[in-house]
């Protein structure tokens, strides 16, 4: 039987707002589990609520046009701040204020400042340190040095370090340059050969002394700005210095330079977030709007289907201005889920609206039976999935997802809840007033349709083998469960760049959808393959202790470095690092007092003084190395630094894992810090968190979906039954995240605690339309024919729009976004599919065992 075998009430047909049934009557079921006729919807809430929508309905719509006018001024006047790249997630986690606090110790004076820096990479296939790109380098760093308004501080290049070599006394770029022109070919190399050795240039890493040759060579640039600088700021300064470079003859930005810094990073990761929403975004409003095309097949339908979806975006949006949180890459996948839920309380409503009118309701009838029945399962949906959004409060790297998300929850149950149908009143009554033309007006899944025959495949099964399945289902969820518990962890700068495959696409696109430039690309191969590490290639070991004051703190610190893990970079037998003891040497290299210093407080000849320390670091502070000396130790000699390469085929854990071992194992207060140590700090949180938040969601949907039904339906059964088919689609997106070999991100940690919300979504429907079919029926398997061929169609509308219209964020240029619009397309499909298979027959079995067991009174957590 289905909605439209069922005898319509007799009304007559409306012709005022006033002038209509006031009474919706259906059966439901007492405590003692016999039927009883009852009013629905006589809660004051719905009451008022439905008075309003039917009474009113254009007072309804003028006020959330006045609401939507003040969340746009919120959004114009609070909004516009963005925060795209690791920053957003790494600011305020321990291990950055630890990089902090010893960048305060070591970088007070450039931190005074402002100060930032760049690379400037130069190649050449036959040799970049021959001499006329020598004097290329020596010409450009003369030209960005005496620029007032680049305020360069410093600037250090391999020819720079070779002209040191050639003339000690040079220490200008024209100094330095005169010393280069004039050296012959035998001079030049003999420097260049002295200069690795004594300094180390920053060159490829095929370079040899004996070939004195290299493919590409960097050069360092630090830029003395002032303290509240914005990144703005810095990456003008950079583009202007790359600029400068490409005014020099032999080199081209284009062909054989390139220009990197931490603050162009920053603008080109903001870049990708604004080229994928260019592309992205029109794509998924086009394929939303075809489905919604097929689902409404109504012109007036669809257009207050996307007014509320753009409603529900202006007050997110404005929601965020006013609270004063910037947008985000981790905030970007919450208006996709936002779009998901409102596609799915849109079709709903309509769809369940068309089956009363198709069974001979008035429009306020209709409506009024409508949103009686679905107001409640609507506020269900949205309080779980509250729920499972808010458990994410709990971590503060994905704290702004959770009250972001939970509010645009809220906000989209307000417009569809109330907006919607008032809408859709409103403009019924004026259509039936007026010659506006009528369109497809009947609900999807019929059962005359094809949609219709398909949908009750679920009930089939629960009518033949039930227990079987059941027990299928839930073995291929646990096996699912087991098998995602092995995904893999990732974040990292890296993770934010698309391959060259998916930007080489993207640049085939027109004008103004074609990408901008991007040299993180090129830098990151120059990085990988000529200089063997990554973007962010050492840990570091902070050592703070005043036993850096005793005799044995310099040999401690060497012998640290003895025998390191293979994750680090290693000269012979030891950690190829940067610590205070290579500033000691270097110095006593080119100091003859100095060195004759060392040896007298070097008991054993090794070079690593043992005895009367302080003098050391005294005559070390008052020789020409003292500026690099304080970049390794403090002045009050109470603190020390030690950068140590990772070898580039490590792995980000392992080298973390190294750091922390050799922290831990000195015997000084020391800990492991810089970038990777933050990112891997980051990934921990990430794991733990959205283990917790799974955990956090859970415990509250069952609790509240088990209340909610004693109090509604007097059976707490209900909510166990709801949550069945959401557990297994939770497990098969696990199980899909590593069999996709999606790493689990800070960008995508929530989409487990969300999935339980976008599951509940789905099987909360169709339960709550089970038991008023049930109820009415008394038979389980006709009750699930209807349920799933009347509200199973708005499903299915709902899971398709979803799946098609924002699963296409899996062509973003962004990695971590595209993954998330994988698994939000995965986790709709699989919240549909669960509902509509697992459900009837989880139904069958509870009845089957209520019906062998007793009714309610013989099982009282029913």
């Amino acid at each position: 039987m289905t909605a439209q075998d069922r005898q319509p009430p007799e009304t007559a047909p409306e012709d005022s707002d006033t002038n209509r049934s006031s009474s919706v009557i259906s059966r439901v079921t007492n405590r003692d589990g016999g039927p009883d006729e009852t009013t629905r919807g006589d809660d004051p809430i719905t009451r008022r609520i439905n008075a309003l929508i039917t009474n009113r309905p254009w007072t309804v719509v003028l006020a959330f046009v006045v609401l939507t006018a003040l969340f746009l001024g919120g959004a114009m006047v609070g909004g516009g701040e963005q925060e795209a790249g690791t920053d957003q997630f790494t600011e305020g986690t321990a291990e950055a204020d630890a990089l902090e606090d010893m960048q305060e110790d070591f970088e007070r004076g450039e931190r005074a400042s402002g100060g930032t820096t760049a690379q400037l990479f130069v190649t050449d296939e036959h040799n970049v340190l021959s001499k006329p790109t020598l004097l290329r380098m020596l010409e450009f760093q003369d030209r960005i040095q005496t620029d007032d308004d680049l305020r360069v501080a410093s600037a250090t290049s391999p020819a720079s370090l070779i002209a040191m070599e050639l003339d000690p006394k040079a220490t200008t770029a024209e100094a330095q340059y005169r010393a280069i022109d004039r050296a012959s070919q035998r001079q030049l190399e003999a420097a260049i050969s002295t200069a690795d050795e004594t300094r180390g240039l920053p060159v490829s890493t095929d370079f040899t002394p004996e070939s004195a040759r290299a493919d590409v060579a960097q050069i360092a640039i630090t830029y003395e700005t002032p303290p509240m600088a914005q990144t703005d700021d810095y990456a003008d300064l950079q583009f202007e210095t790359q600029a400068i470079a490409d005014d020099i003859e032999g080199f081209d930005t284009d062909d054989n330079v390139v220009i990197f810094g931490d603050a162009i990073l920053e603008e080109e990761t903001l870049q990708l977030l604004g080229d994928t929403a260019i592309v992205v975004f029109p794509a998924a409003l086009l394929l939303i709007l075809f489905f919604l095309l097929v689902a409404y097949r109504d012109p007036i339908d669809l257009a207050l289907g996307l007014v509320a979806l753009a409603m529900t975006m202006i007050w997110t949006f404005g929601f965020m201005g006013i609270a004063g949180i910037p947008f985000s890459d981790a905030l970007i996948t919450v208006f996709p889920l936002l779009l998901a839920v409102g596609i799915d309380f849109g079709i709903h409503i309509i769809n369940r609206y068309r089956e009363e009118r198709t069974a001979g309701a008035s429009i306020g009838d209709a409506m009024e039976i409508t949103t009686t029945q679905l107001f409640v399962a609507l506020l269900i949906v949205t309080l779980t999935t509250v729920f499972s959004f808010a458990a994410n409060l709990l971590s503060e790297m994905t704290r702004d997802f959770g009250i972001v998300a939970a509010a645009g929850i809220l906000f989209t149950f307000l417009i569809f809840g109330v907006f919607l149908p008032a809408g859709k009143v409103g403009f019924d009554r004026l259509r039936e007033r007026t010659r506006i033309p009528s369109f497809g007006q009947t609900p999807l899944g019929n059962d005359q349709s094809l949609l219709g025959r398909v949908l009750p495949v679920g009930v089939y099964i629960a009518r033949a083998v039930p227990v079987v399945f059941l027990v299928v289902a839930l073995v291929v969820g646990a096996g699912s469960a087991a098998y995602g518990t092995g995904v893999e962890t990732e974040f990292d700068d890296e993770a934010f760049f698309p391959d060259e495959e998916r930007l080489e696409q993207y640049e085939t696109l027109p004008e103004p959808l074609a990408p901008g430039e991007y040299t993180f690309l090129t830098v990151l191969d120059y990085m990988e393959e000529d200089f063997e590490q990554g973007l962010d290639g050492s840990v570091t070991i902070y050592v703070d202790d005043p036993a850096l004051r005793s005799d044995g703190a310099l040999r401690e610190i060497n012998s640290s470095l003895q025998h390191p893990p293979e994750a680090f970079k290693t000269d012979g037998r030891q950690a190829d690092a940067d610590t205070i003891l290579d500033t000691i040497e270097t110095q006593a290299a080119a100091d003859p007092e100095f060195a004759a210093t060392i040896e007298r407080y070097d008991s054993t000849g090794d070079g690593i003084p043992d005895r009367n320390i302080d003098v050391v670091y005294d005559a070390l502070f008052d020789s020409a190395a003292a500026d690099e000396a304080a970049n390794r130790l403090t002045t009050d000699r109470s603190a020390t630094r030690i950068d140590i390469p990772v070898d580039v085929d490590a792995d980000q854990d392992e080298a973390v894992a190294a750091a922390r071992d050799v922290a831990d194992d000195m015997d000084m207060d020391a800990t492991a810090t810089g970038q990777l140590v933050i990112f891997q700090g980051v990934i921990e949180q990430t794991t733990e968190s959205s283990i917790t938040s799974l955990i956090v969601a859970f415990v509250l949907t069952v609790a509240f979906l088990v209340v909610s039904y004693w109090w509604l339906e007097g059976r707490a059964i209900y909510g166990l039954i709801n949550l069945v088919p959401v557990l297994v689609a939770v497990a098969l997106l696990a199980g899909s995240m590593r069999l996709f070999d999606i790493p689990l991100s800070p960008i995508n940690a929530p989409i487990l605690s969300v999935s339980i919300g976008l599951g509940v979504d789905y099987t909360v429907h169709l339960m709550h339309r089970f038991v008023d079919e049930f109820e009415a029926r008394d038979d389980t398997y006709e009750a699930l024919l209807v349920t799933v061929q009347g509200t199973g169609g708005a499903l299915t509308g709902s899971m398709l729009t979803t799946v098609c219209g924002l699963g296409v964020l899996y062509f973003a240029l962004i990695p971590l976004i595209m993954e998330f619009g994988l698994l939000l397309a995965l986790g709709v499909f699989y919240a549909w599919l669960t509902s509509l298979l697992v459900l009837p027959s989880t139904v069958v079995v509870w009845d089957r065992l209520e019906t062998r067991y007793g009714s309610s009174d013989r099982l009282p957590w029913t």
